[in-house]
């Protein structure tokens, strides 16, 4: 088995979607979650105004009506949660993707005091914070912030992982990386983009650039460039498709390095090693 192969078989990516059959996969897969978990009634989510967010918030907020709906029980709500860093450059994305979304429930909570105290704290005990570590507590902050929500409100915490990013790494273990169940993650950028087209999404929110914007010394930076291959190529590899060699060794480079991110935390049993 090519290492390509087995990449495509553990994201689960298919080569051809039809895009309302995996809205509704998506849909139940999240109702599924919340009949096997009685005790939970909420889902918590960050939007951050990108593809990833706005999609997984609109299945979202569509599986709690239907919960709601099904289940004749009001309790069950959806949290859509603005994290910003102060002032959020692409605020206005946000606020159209909260539009779109049309979540039960908006909170905003700025994430800089506590990035700022956790950072100051760090230095004055002589530890130097570059750009890039720092970009990474904010994503960690921010997972800090849905999951006290979520512990408030007998939530679970819903993660943007999908496949594109996953076999890149692209994400902060512990940060973004973490959450309670991935409603998107079979889907390539591609195929995220026809959902939302399918939802009726404005077309703003699916042909931005995507970007992390964790980097103050990069603001804005978009994902192909820190990643140094666009997201055309990562979504043909997953499709099964031919790239050049360049293309496909950046990936499988990508993939091996960034592992431990996929992984669980090791133990003697564990056959991380082999």
């Amino acid at each position: 088995m090519s290492l390509q192969t087995k990449i495509i078989a553990e994201t689960g990516v298919q080569p051809v979607i039809d895009p309302e059959e995996e809205i509704r996969k998506s849909i139940d897969f999240l109702k599924e979650y919340l009949y096997k978990n009685t005790f939970l009634k909420t889902f918590v989510l960050g939007i951050s105004g990108g593809q990833d967010s706005s999609l997984a918030g609109r299945l979202t907020q569509m599986a709690m009506e239907e919960m709601r709906q099904e289940t004749k029980n009001s309790d069950y709500h959806f949290i859509a949660v603005r994290l910003p860093y102060g002032t959020q450059a692409d605020e206005e994305d946000a606020k159209r993707a909260i539009e779109f979304i049309q979540p039960d429930t908006q909170i905003e909570v700025d994430i800089k005091p506590a990035v700022d105290a956790q950072v100051a704290a760090l230095r004055a005990v002589g530890m130097s914070i570059s750009d890039f570590n720092k970009g990474n507590i904010k994503a960690r902050q921010r997972m800090v912030a849905q999951y006290a929500i979520a512990g408030e409100f007998s939530g679970a915490v819903i993660g943007t992982d999908h496949a594109a990013e996953n076999i890149t790494g692209f994400f902060t273990k512990y940060g973004d990386g973490a959450a309670d169940i991935l409603p998107i993650f079979r889907l390539n950028k591609r195929q995220g983009k026809l959902l939302l087209q399918a939802l009726g999404a404005p077309e703003e929110l699916y042909v931005k650039v995507p970007t992390a914007d964790l980097e103050e010394d990069k603001p804005l930076i978009s994902d192909e460039a820190a990643l140094g291959i666009t997201y055309q190529e990562i979504d043909d590899y997953l499709e099964g498709k031919s790239i050049s060699s360049k293309a496909q060794t950046i990936i499988e480079n990508l993939w091996k390095k960034t592992q431990h991110k996929r992984h669980q935390p090791i133990t003697l049993f564990d056959d991380y090693w082999k």
